[in-house]
Protein backbone atom coordinates (compact mmCIF):
# COMPACT_ATOMS: atom_id res chain seq x y z
CA UNK A 1 0.00 0.00 0.00
CA UNK A 2 1.16 3.05 -1.04
CA UNK A 3 2.51 6.22 1.39
CA UNK A 4 0.25 8.98 1.36
CA UNK A 5 3.56 11.03 -0.30
CA UNK A 6 0.96 12.72 -2.82
CA UNK A 7 -0.25 15.06 -0.22
CA UNK A 8 -0.45 18.53 -1.74
CA UNK A 9 1.78 20.94 -0.82
CA UNK A 10 -1.47 22.94 0.92
CA UNK A 11 -1.70 20.07 3.25
CA UNK A 12 1.99 19.46 4.05
CA UNK A 13 2.29 23.40 5.20
CA UNK A 14 -0.75 23.10 7.24
CA UNK A 15 0.78 19.43 8.64
CA UNK A 16 4.05 21.48 8.94
CA UNK A 17 2.48 24.35 11.06
CA UNK A 18 0.80 22.03 13.49
CA UNK A 19 4.28 20.61 13.97
CA UNK A 20 4.51 17.83 12.20
CA UNK A 21 8.06 17.26 11.34
CA UNK A 22 7.64 14.38 8.33
CA UNK A 23 5.49 17.42 6.54
CA UNK A 24 8.16 19.45 6.93
CA UNK A 25 11.15 17.20 5.75
CA UNK A 26 8.91 17.03 2.46
CA UNK A 27 8.56 20.44 2.26
CA UNK A 28 12.63 20.60 2.67
CA UNK A 29 13.60 18.38 0.06
CA UNK A 30 10.84 19.86 -2.41
CA UNK A 31 12.11 23.25 -2.07
CA UNK A 32 16.37 22.85 -0.96
CA UNK A 33 17.68 22.54 -4.87
CA UNK A 34 16.09 25.93 -5.37
CA UNK A 35 17.03 27.36 -2.29
CA UNK A 36 20.30 26.72 -2.48
CA UNK A 37 20.46 27.79 -5.99
CA UNK A 38 19.33 31.30 -5.47
CA UNK A 39 21.83 31.11 -2.24
CA UNK A 40 24.70 30.49 -3.82
CA UNK A 41 24.06 32.87 -7.06
CA UNK A 42 23.38 35.54 -4.55
CA UNK A 43 26.50 35.11 -3.14
CA UNK A 44 28.59 33.10 -5.58
CA UNK A 45 30.14 31.28 -2.62
CA UNK A 46 29.24 27.47 -1.81
CA UNK A 47 29.25 27.35 1.83
CA UNK A 48 28.09 30.59 2.15
CA UNK A 49 25.24 29.09 0.01
CA UNK A 50 24.68 25.91 2.02
CA UNK A 51 25.22 27.65 5.54
CA UNK A 52 22.58 30.08 4.41
CA UNK A 53 20.08 27.61 3.12
CA UNK A 54 20.46 26.01 5.94
CA UNK A 55 19.55 28.96 7.87
CA UNK A 56 16.65 30.07 5.53
CA UNK A 57 14.85 26.52 6.64
CA UNK A 58 15.53 27.25 10.09
CA UNK A 59 13.69 30.36 10.04
CA UNK A 60 10.99 28.65 8.01
CA UNK A 61 10.81 26.38 10.45
CA UNK A 62 10.27 29.14 13.10
CA UNK A 63 8.30 30.79 10.83
CA UNK A 64 6.02 28.84 8.81
CA UNK A 65 2.79 29.34 11.51
CA UNK A 66 2.67 32.69 9.76
CA UNK A 67 2.08 32.10 6.51
CA UNK A 68 -1.21 32.48 5.78
CA UNK A 69 -1.62 31.90 1.84
CA UNK A 70 -2.24 35.17 0.47
CA UNK A 71 0.57 34.39 -2.21
CA UNK A 72 1.96 31.53 -3.48
CA UNK A 73 3.89 29.33 -0.62
CA UNK A 74 7.29 29.20 -3.09
CA UNK A 75 6.57 33.34 -3.51
CA UNK A 76 6.25 33.58 0.69
CA UNK A 77 9.44 30.93 0.66
CA UNK A 78 11.60 32.94 -1.64
CA UNK A 79 11.00 36.50 0.16
CA UNK A 80 12.22 34.54 3.39
CA UNK A 81 15.75 33.48 1.68
CA UNK A 82 16.50 36.71 -0.15
CA UNK A 83 15.75 38.50 3.26
CA UNK A 84 18.01 35.98 4.93
CA UNK A 85 21.11 36.27 2.17
CA UNK A 86 21.03 40.16 2.05
CA UNK A 87 20.80 40.54 6.15
CA UNK A 88 23.97 38.37 5.73
CA UNK A 89 25.35 39.96 3.37
CA UNK A 90 25.03 43.46 5.36
CA UNK A 91 26.73 42.01 8.00
CA UNK A 92 29.74 41.43 6.07
CA UNK A 93 29.54 45.63 4.96
CA UNK A 94 29.12 45.01 1.24
CA UNK A 95 27.75 47.62 -0.53
CA UNK A 96 23.71 47.75 -0.72
CA UNK A 97 21.52 49.29 -2.76
CA UNK A 98 18.24 50.44 -1.19
CA UNK A 99 15.01 48.54 -3.23
CA UNK A 100 13.21 51.82 -2.07
CA UNK A 101 15.38 54.06 -3.43
CA UNK A 102 13.55 55.60 -6.09
CA UNK A 103 15.09 56.14 -9.59
CA UNK A 104 15.34 60.45 -9.90
CA UNK A 105 18.06 60.57 -11.52
CA UNK A 106 17.70 63.06 -14.63
CA UNK A 107 21.33 61.90 -16.61
CA UNK A 108 20.17 58.71 -17.13
CA UNK A 109 16.59 58.57 -17.68
CA UNK A 110 15.07 55.40 -18.85
CA UNK A 111 12.82 55.12 -21.41
CA UNK A 112 12.90 52.22 -23.30
CA UNK A 113 11.10 48.86 -22.08
CA UNK A 114 13.32 46.21 -20.48
CA UNK A 115 12.63 43.76 -23.64
CA UNK A 116 14.17 40.30 -23.48
CA UNK A 117 16.04 41.08 -26.06
CA UNK A 118 18.61 41.80 -22.94
CA UNK A 119 18.69 38.03 -22.29
CA UNK A 120 21.48 38.25 -25.42
CA UNK A 121 23.67 38.85 -22.48
CA UNK A 122 22.94 35.74 -21.02
CA UNK A 123 24.03 33.87 -23.79
CA UNK A 124 26.85 36.32 -25.28
CA UNK A 125 29.32 35.42 -22.08
CA UNK A 126 30.50 31.70 -20.76
CA UNK A 127 28.55 31.04 -17.86
CA UNK A 128 31.88 31.37 -16.01
CA UNK A 129 32.32 34.94 -16.71
CA UNK A 130 28.75 35.74 -16.47
CA UNK A 131 28.97 34.24 -12.53
CA UNK A 132 31.40 36.29 -12.04
CA UNK A 133 29.91 39.37 -13.14
CA UNK A 134 27.08 38.99 -11.32
CA UNK A 135 29.11 38.54 -8.41
CA UNK A 136 30.37 42.32 -8.97
CA UNK A 137 27.08 43.31 -8.51
CA UNK A 138 25.67 44.92 -5.55
CA UNK A 139 23.05 43.11 -3.57
CA UNK A 140 20.12 44.80 -4.50
CA UNK A 141 20.94 44.53 -7.84
CA UNK A 142 22.04 41.44 -8.17
CA UNK A 143 19.11 39.54 -6.50
CA UNK A 144 16.31 41.62 -9.02
CA UNK A 145 19.36 40.04 -12.00
CA UNK A 146 19.05 36.63 -10.59
CA UNK A 147 15.58 36.45 -9.79
CA UNK A 148 14.28 37.74 -13.09
CA UNK A 149 17.01 36.55 -15.75
CA UNK A 150 17.75 33.29 -13.77
CA UNK A 151 15.00 31.74 -11.87
CA UNK A 152 12.21 33.48 -14.43
CA UNK A 153 10.16 35.75 -11.54
CA UNK A 154 8.08 38.12 -13.32
CA UNK A 155 8.29 42.14 -11.81
CA UNK A 156 4.97 41.85 -9.87
CA UNK A 157 6.56 38.56 -8.11
CA UNK A 158 9.58 40.19 -7.53
CA UNK A 159 7.83 43.02 -6.13
CA UNK A 160 6.41 41.04 -4.06
CA UNK A 161 9.43 39.27 -2.88
CA UNK A 162 11.46 42.23 -2.31
CA UNK A 163 9.14 44.32 -0.77
CA UNK A 164 8.86 46.76 -3.44
CA UNK A 165 7.16 48.45 -6.65
CA UNK A 166 7.06 46.64 -10.09
CA UNK A 167 9.15 49.90 -10.94
CA UNK A 168 12.03 50.06 -8.90
CA UNK A 169 12.36 46.26 -9.95
CA UNK A 170 12.33 47.09 -13.50
CA UNK A 171 15.04 49.72 -12.62
CA UNK A 172 17.23 47.66 -10.84
CA UNK A 173 17.47 45.27 -13.56
CA UNK A 174 17.60 47.70 -16.12
CA UNK A 175 20.90 49.14 -13.94
CA UNK A 176 21.83 45.63 -13.46
CA UNK A 177 22.26 44.01 -17.15
CA UNK A 178 24.06 47.72 -17.70
CA UNK A 179 26.77 47.42 -14.95
CA UNK A 180 26.98 43.59 -16.14
CA UNK A 181 27.51 44.53 -19.86
CA UNK A 182 30.41 47.50 -18.14
CA UNK A 183 32.17 44.89 -16.13
CA UNK A 184 32.01 42.45 -18.94
CA UNK A 185 33.46 44.62 -21.76
CA UNK A 186 36.06 45.73 -19.23
CA UNK A 187 36.81 42.02 -18.61
CA UNK A 188 37.05 41.29 -22.36
CA UNK A 189 39.50 44.14 -22.48
CA UNK A 190 41.46 43.70 -19.84
CA UNK A 191 41.79 39.98 -21.01
CA UNK A 192 43.01 41.20 -24.59
CA UNK A 193 45.56 43.73 -22.50
CA UNK A 194 47.48 40.83 -21.25
CA UNK A 195 47.31 38.56 -24.09
CA UNK A 196 49.60 41.59 -25.58
CA UNK A 197 51.35 42.21 -22.72
CA UNK A 198 52.21 38.15 -21.52
CA UNK A 199 56.03 37.57 -21.97
CA UNK A 200 56.84 35.26 -24.25
CA UNK A 201 57.46 31.21 -23.26
CA UNK A 202 60.66 29.96 -22.87
CA UNK A 203 62.51 29.05 -26.31
CA UNK A 204 61.59 25.69 -27.57
CA UNK A 205 64.51 23.22 -25.98
CA UNK A 206 66.46 21.43 -29.14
Amino acid sequence: MAAPKAASETQLIARAQQGDEEAFAALFETHKRRVYSLCLRMTGNTAEAEDLTQEAFLQLFRKISTFRGESAFSTWLHRLVVNVVLMHLRKKGLQQVSLDELDTSQDEPVKRDYGDDDLRLMGSVDRIGLARAIRELPPGYRTVFVLHDIEGYEHNEIAEIMNCSVGNSKSQLHKARMKLREWLRDDRQRTQLDALTAPAGPPDER
